[in-house]
């Protein structure tokens, strides 16, 4: 095992389970540190779909039935960066109550600093840590920013997409991006009107589609109804082997991207494109 940390102690610290040690290893990893530990097969689960449809409050339901069961739950929460300050609010642990509150949950939250598609290459290395450091369910919870949430398939096993029926047309505003990609739907808020309709569209949506169809589930995560049977759900649901190529390729654009976002000349070249001093063209050459 070998690890960009100078710190041996930091790591066994973490690894016997202190978590304030685990914390300062994410920050480095996230910093650009680097972490290599050996073969490793997290069980991984994303989380994905647009803002305001409870993902967090769901999130927060299923750790709770996680914990019941025994397992160690680990929850990376994306949050959108400002695009002049690069912070964030880093709320989403608000959202799940008080479940990070035992042993067997850790909630980290993590700013996307503006990376595109929401989510930055450090989270392979993160998940690398969080399952050398005994956490048996990861969850990564997307910012929720529609079609290029399809990037989390590069970091997560299975991809739940949650939906409410409070936004309208819901095949509409997801279309085919993450829908075709998702291995369980849910549409959370059952308890409100036209949950059951919203949950007919996705069914029929996802029915003129070839191949294997995800399931749909309504769910609240208000009351609970509904919550056992989709974590049954997810707890069957095999790692998917069937996007090995969009996975690769996935990956590859997020190290690409955290890359040219960490290249020294960028503002410079940012600078010289914004008073037309050079080319688009030209800029992409001098950045090589």
């Amino acid at each position: 095992m070998a690890m960009g940390l100078n710190d041996p102690d930091l790591l066994k610290s973490a690894l016997s389970g202190n978590r304030r040690d685990l914390s300062k290893i994410l920050t480095s990893i996230e910093d650009g540190g680097s972490f290599e530990v050996g073969a490793q097969d997290p069980w991984t689960l994303g989380v994905t779909g647009p803002p305001g449809v409870g993902k967090s409050s769901l999130i927060g339901r299923l750790i709770s039935s996680w914990v019941d069961r025994g397992e160690r739950v680990a929850v990376l929460a994306v949050d959108p960066s400002s695009p002049n300050s690069g912070g964030a609010l880093l709320a989403d642990r608000l959202r799940m109550g008080d479940i990070d509150s035992g042993d067997s949950v850790f909630v980290r939250s993590l700013a996307t600093r503006n990376h595109p598609g929401g989510l930055a290459s450090c989270l392979s290395p993160m998940i690398g840590c969080l399952a050398a450091c005994g956490w048996s369910r990861i969850v990564i919870e997307t910012v929720g920013s529609g079609q290029s949430e399809i990037r989390i398939v590069a970091f997560a096993d299975r991809v739940l997409l949650v939906d409410g029926p409070d936004r309208g047309d819901v095949v509409q505003a997801e279309k085919a991006g993450i829908m075709e990609l998702a291995d369980i739907i849910a549409i959370n808020k059952s308890d409100l009107p036209n949950s059951k309709q919203a949950a007919d569209s996705v069914r029929s949506a996802i029915g003129l589609s070839h191949g294997s169809q995800p399931p749909v589930h309504l769910v609240s995560a208000h009351d609970g109804s509904g919550v056992d049977k989709l974590l049954e759900e997810i707890e069957s649901c095999p790692g998917s082997h069937l996007r090995g190529r969009l996975r690769a390729r996935e990956r590859m654009l997020s190290v690409w991207d955290s890359r040219l976002l960490d290249h020294p000349k960028l503002n410079e070249v940012l600078d010289a494109l914004g008073t037309g001093s050079i080319t688009l063209d030209e800029a992409v050459e001098s950045l090589k």
